[in-house]
């Protein structure tokens, strides 16, 4: 079992490395975010306050087709993007590519806004509504609906299936072991046990559908997210006089190839887009299946919450994260051996003792678990899609044994297959965005100019 394990890890990392270790792939990701935010007008500067406004449910009305709030729905979408993006994925992106990774994760989250707002906006446009106002959306409706490309969308849904097993379920149980066994060494020897308690809370939540995961997760990401970020900041403060010092130093790895030498921007590029699109999943497909269940009539509506998702994600908790790792020098003196959330419960603990540890384990405990549950609403979607609506029980009750095995197998098994879905599922969504823009500006036109009309 064990050389089966080592023969598919050493497969998939060739996978992932030939789809990630390629400019084009990262043009492509970047720049479809860099056109669309040309495209539509920098909608992430100017469409802010008004997608601030929408949250407090001044425009809701509950005759609107939709099963959840705009801000259940935003928080259903974030309680899967803040996940251990946000906690081992930017201390893996550091470790590999050095500060200047961070500074390419503010990149892809500034364009993904824009993404995530065409790419909300299209869901809600062609999503399904039933008789009894349970609905269905998503990439895979935008490409059968929109474009009327009917195996794209049969694509798209395969590969969004395989993600949810992967970024969804079992990267976020392994990445919940690594973390607590940093603070409680034993429980690696005792990880089918963690991945068995998760299983049950994950079963209890998402057999309930999107309503009780919406449910949860406006719960638990307000509260997991102030905790996590109340840690950094203490952190942070203790450390002020050294916060200009770690921005030249992001930047200047970023950006300075006279510095650090042209290999050292390439790393910091590669890694700063590949874990930037792991944490604010812009482009992938996934967010638009959650929102897309929001009571509203007006998509642009949902694609201006939308374009909260990577402003909230990766500009502010992986800043907090990135910030914590350089200016605690955790990124420097760490043990070689601590790469991913290890390395951040050492940057927290090297100020805030044992406690910061417990900070780490127990944000990434939470930020694991709505993430899970998250997910799995997107892969029902996707089965739904695929087999129809008698597909969706058996797929949860696949899903939540996944959770086990996932909290056991190898770390970078684990990370190999979610980098390779992640891709796989986002080139036919990003088709999608390019040939579907013109649509979007149009309704984001009429909007804006309806809105106008309306003002006092």
């Amino acid at each position: 079992m064990e050389q089966f394990l080592a023969q598919l890890t050493a497969w998939s990392g060739s996978l992932s490395g030939l789809l990630w270790g390629n400019p084009l792939t990262l043009i492509l990701l970047v720049g479809t975010g860099a056109y669309l935010t040309l495209r539509m007008g920098v909608v992430q500067i100017t469409g802010f306050r008004h997608a601030v406004a929408l949250l407090s449910g001044r425009y809701a009305d509950p005759s609107h087709p939709g099963e959840v709030t705009h801000f259940q729905a935003l928080s259903t979408a974030l309680s899967a993007t803040v996940g251990t993006g946000n906690i081992a994925g930017v201390a893996t992106a550091i470790a590999f590519g050095g500060p200047g990774a961070l500074f390419w994760m503010w990149m892809t989250a500034f364009f993904g806004m824009a993404t995530k707002f065409t790419e909300v906006t299209l869901s809600l446009r062609f999503r399904e509504v039933a008789a009894d106002g349970t609905v269905a959306g998503g990439p895979m409706y935008t490409l059968l609906h929109g474009l009327k490309m009917r195996r794209l969308a049969i694509l798209f849904a395969s590969f969004a299936l395989i993600a949810s097993f992967g970024i969804g379920n079992m990267v976020q149980a392994n990445s919940v072991v690594d973390g607590l066994s940093y603070i409680w060494p034993g429980l690696r020897d005792a990880a089918w046990l963690v991945g068995v308690v998760m299983a049950i809370l994950t079963g209890l939540v998402i057999l309930g559908g999107v309503q009780r995961i919406a449910k949860v997760a406006s719960t638990i990401v307000p509260f997991m997210a102030l905790l996590y970020v109340a840690g950094a900041l203490i952190i942070l403060i203790s450390h002020i006089e050294a916060i200009p010092a770690a921005f030249a130093t992001i930047f200047n790895a970023a950006l300075n190839p006279w510095a650090v030498g042209g290999a050292a921007v390439g790393e910091a590029i590669m890694w700063g887009v590949k874990r930037g699109l792991f944490s604010n999943e812009a482009g992938l497909g996934s967010s638009p299946m959650a929102h897309a269940a929001a009571r509203t009539d007006q998509p642009i509506r949902e694609g201006l919450v939308a374009l909260l998702e990577p402003f909230i994600d990766t500009l502010i908790i992986c800043t907090m994260t990135g910030l914590v790792i350089v200016v605690t020098g955790a990124y420097i003196d760490r043990p070689e051996e601590l790469k991913g959330a290890a390395l951040t419960a050492y940057a927290f603990s090297t100020t805030l003792g044992s406690g910061g540890a417990v900070v780490v384990g127990a944000s990434l405990a939470l930020f694991a678990f709505s993430t899970i549950i998250a997910w799995s609403y997107y892969g029902d979607r996707a089965a739904h899609f695929l087999f129809g609506a008698g597909a969706v029980m058996p797929y949860r009750v696949v899903f939540t044994v996944l959770v086990v095995f996932g909290a056991a197998v190898p770390l970078e098994l684990v990370w190999n297959l979610a980098d390779s879905a992640n891709l796989l599922m986002a080139l036919p969504n990003l088709l999608a965005l390019w040939l579907l823009s013109g649509l979007v500006v149009k309704l984001k036109r009429e909007y804006f100019s309806a809105k106008a009309d309306r003002s006092p």
